[in-house]
């Protein structure tokens, strides 16, 4: 096995197919921001999976709006009232 001297242990190094313009613009943002390309990447791929998955969150406003739909009228503020008297 190669030597992985300078890497963390617990850091998988992985090759990945990237168009060159964009792999320009990952290096001038990381001189910017003065870390390191797999840094940025890292990051990035962080942010992207802490979103949440669009296809949960339809599901959940299609939940919300089924059950909106059998809650019959009522008045925003006056829920809010209720609420903040029962506070007190």
């Amino acid at each position: 096995m190669g030597s992985t001297s300078g890497y963390n242990k617990g850091m998988s190094k992985v090759m990945v197919s990237l168009p060159d313009d964009l792999v320009r613009e990952l290096d001038e943002e990381a001189r910017r921001r003065s870390t390191s390309r797999s840094a940025l990447l890292a990051a990035a791929a962080r942010r992207e999976l802490a979103r949440p998955d669009s296809g949960a969150v339809a599901d959940a406003i299609a939940r919300s709006e089924r059950r909106f739909r059998t809650a019959g009228s009522f008045d925003a503020a006056d829920l809010v009232r209720r609420d903040r008297d029962r506070q007190r």
